[in-house]
């Protein structure tokens, strides 16, 4: 498990390197929830999708990304807000799950 740093910002978009995956991972706060979008290498993976605790946010092996990406509630069960993003003390963590830790789960 690898945990990815987010900023306390309401919008963002960063770009990491994920089981030798070059990602662009594009994180949006609106009033309906927190929503993200990732590509690999440039394509399209998944557009807006909505961000809840502890729930994986590719899901689909169809789709072909290596593992899969998730937020974590680090002091109760909510669900993830951009003011809760920071340090590794931070409420909400943004954890990347290897394939081998994705297959463990199922």
């Amino acid at each position: 498990m690898q945990t990815i740093p987010l900023q306390p910002i309401p919008n963002q978009t960063l770009q990491v390197q994920l089981s030798d995956q070059a990602c662009t991972i594009s994180i949006v706060q609106t009033s309906y929830g927190l929503f993200a979008t990732v590509q690999v290498n440039g394509e399209l993976i998944i557009s807006n999708v909505i961000c809840l605790n502890r729930v994986r946010i590719v899901r689909s092996e169809y789709l072909e990304f290596v593992g899969d990406l998730l937020f974590v509630d680090m002091q109760g069960n909510g669900n993830p807000v951009y003011t809760g993003f920071g340090d590794s003390s931070a409420r909400f963590q943004f954890v990347y799950l290897t394939a081998a830790e994705v297959e463990a789960l199922t």
